[in-house]
């Protein structure tokens, strides 16, 4: 089964892509540190897309009470996610630490567009940890759950 992650995901991660990519245009310190930021941010959004944000594509069908099988595909990527999640939050730290070098070249250079920006990708690390991260571990726990629930309905018939 194929995960789509959900509209509103996609696009505010197309939305600091853009922001970035406008950044790394920029000349001087702002443009090298932009350009930084995107070189470590680059690997981490790529497994974000591929293991953090699809099995997030079930919430509105898993609290509706739907499930079905195929679901259970997830589990790949929420299990990948649950081994990975400590060096994703590591590589969040990372990209923090460029974020606050690009914000301190931002606000050198008078760039409030770029200072803005930083403030709103870490706004958006933080959402990512708090919320849409554990958001998707218990998409997989739930899956599971309801699996295994399937199963014993089966086997008790």
């Amino acid at each position: 089964m194929k995960f789509t992650i959900p509209t509103p995901l996609q696009q505010e991660h197309e939305a600091l892509h853009d922001a970035l990519r406008l950044a790394t245009q920029a000349g001087g310190d702002v443009g090298d540190a932009a350009r930084h930021l995107a070189e470590v941010m680059h690997p981490h959004f790529v497994k974000e897309d591929e293991i953090a944000l699809p099995p997030l594509g079930l919430l509105g069908a898993l609290s509706r009470g739907e499930f079905n099988a195929e679901m259970t595909d997830v589990l790949a990527l929420t299990d990948r996610l649950e081994a990975e999640l400590p060096a994703m939050l590591a590589e969040h730290k990372v990209i923090v630490a460029a974020l606050q070098r690009l914000q301190a070249a931002a606000e050198l250079a008078g760039r409030s567009d770029v200072v803005a920006f930083t403030k709103e990708l870490v706004q958006h690390a933080r959402t990512e940890e708090d919320v849409m991260y554990p958001a998707a571990v218990l998409v997989g726990r739930h899956v599971r759950l309801l699996s295994a629930q399937g199963a014993g309905q089966r086997e008790s018939a």
